[in-house]
């Protein structure tokens, strides 16, 4: 039975390890962290430190095993989720997932979030064979079935995002003088790299500058007086919402108007533009692939009225339009579906085999038309965006789903 300890361990439970059941046909099969009434599986989140504003996502998952545990588990077994706080630094990441692995021997990683915190357990995980499964992050890195066949992401690519902004720009404003912000790391470097791959032989000349900023930075106002300073009309942010925030407001006091373009890491209206100001988020374009929880029109929407009682039920208090805990929630019920699809072979091999294998999968919140599709050779599970833009009280659709097949 799981149970609530804290933000930094949100659900801590005992547990043996487990034992292969047997090898003939129909009998259960067994891997650590697994026995015949429970499933053990570890995770990572940010409950504490700059990107804080992220832990819900890690509540979320929590919360959603919860509800399935109350409805009898899955397959029969209760999840035990240990989630744990890594303040979203990369060393306290690999601290908390060697804990996870070695003393708390969990089944596999489930759902870890972050680029730079996953990156930092990429190698370990591979070289220990854990799975290291339906991870939260964008990284181009993360689609290596070859080298890294455990690591698989449930998440569009950076790089394709940019690609998706470059084309946008290229079709609605070809002279663009562009400005980029972008966080030092993986996250932010995709999106540039996609954003170059799709400007093409045009980027050397549209970029006019390109700054960076760190995660532990306290501002950014400098980088935002240095970009307005070299003459671009258009600015592309990559960071997060707090440092999105911030960018918006300094905008805004420089009386700057630029084609303001936006990674979906910080398009949050809960944890971005509503702090910043949503007249001053007037315009703002970004990407989704979810149903904005803000937006009327998927209010009857089934999944959308299961999603909103999952919320009052086992989050309450939390800010309905937070899109957020929405990641959380779908990589929570994808889990539970991989699972159960195991069977009673739970074992780290099928956990590999179940979570590479999607096709046309429609999972809760995704908008229509968008599916989940990968395979043991190409571990990117979405094909599919579409572009929004902010009209003062939330996103709305800018022109219809992009098929990121066709836009690479």
């Amino acid at each position: 039975m799981n149970r609530t300890l804290s933000r930094r361990a949100v659900l801590v439970a005992g547990g043996t390890l487990a034992v292969t059941a047997g090898s003939a046909s129909g009998q259960k099969k067994y891997d650590v962290g697994v026995t015949d009434t429970e499933i053990k599986l570890g995770t990572t989140a940010p409950y504490s430190g700059p990107a804080s504003t992220f832990g819900v996502y890690g509540q979320a998952m929590s919360a959603y095993f919860k509800m399935m545990n109350e409805r009898g588990g899955i397959n029969g077994r209760k999840i035990d989720l240990i989630s744990l706080d890594d303040g979203y630094s990369p060393p306290k990441t690999v601290e908390q997932t060697r804990r996870l692995v070695e003393r708390d021997e969990v089944f596999f990683i489930a759902g870890a979030l972050g680029t730079a915190p996953n990156a930092a357990i990429q190698k370990y995980l591979n070289a220990r064979k854990v799975p290291h499964v339906f991870l939260t992050a964008g990284g181009e890195r993360f689609n290596d079935h070859k080298n890294y066949p455990y690591s698989i992401p449930l998440h569009p690519t950076f790089v394709n995002i940019g690609r998706v902004f470059a084309h946008y720009i290229l079709g609605t404003r070809p002279d663009a003088r562009i400005a980029v912000l972008y966080l030092n790391d993986d996250l932010g470097k995709d999106h540039l790299a996609g954003l170059r791959q799709g400007l093409g032989a045009r980027a050397q000349s549209m970029i006019v500058q390109e700054v960076s900023h760190e995660i532990t930075d306290p501002l950014v106002d400098s980088q935002v007086i240095s970009l307005r300073a070299s003459g671009a009309d258009t600015l592309l942010q990559f960071t997060t919402p707090k440092f999105g925030a911030q960018i918006i407001r300094k905008v805004h006091d420089l009386d700057w108007k630029p084609l303001h373009i936006m990674a979906h890491t910080a398009a949050s209206v809960g944890a971005t533009l509503t702090p910043a100001g949503l007249d001053k988020s007037v315009g703002i374009i970004s990407v989704q692939w979810f149903k904005d929880v803000s937006d009327p029109a998927w209010a009857q929407s089934p999944d959308m009225v299961e999603y909103l009682k999952f919320i009052s039920t086992y989050m309450p208090g939390t800010p309905a339009q937070d899109p957020t805990p929405v990641f959380g929630y779908f990589n929570a019920a994808m889990m539970s579906r991989m699972l159960e699809r195991c069977g009673d072979d739970l074992t780290r091999d099928n956990v590999l085999r179940q979570a590479t294998s999607h096709t046309n999968v429609a999972g809760p919140m995704l908008l229509p038309g968008i599916t989940i599709n990968n395979s043991p050779t190409d571990y990117s599970a979405f094909q599919q965006l579409r572009l929004i833009r902010f009209d003062g009280t939330s996103f709305r659709p800018l022109g219809d789903l992009i098929d990121l097949r066709k836009s690479a």
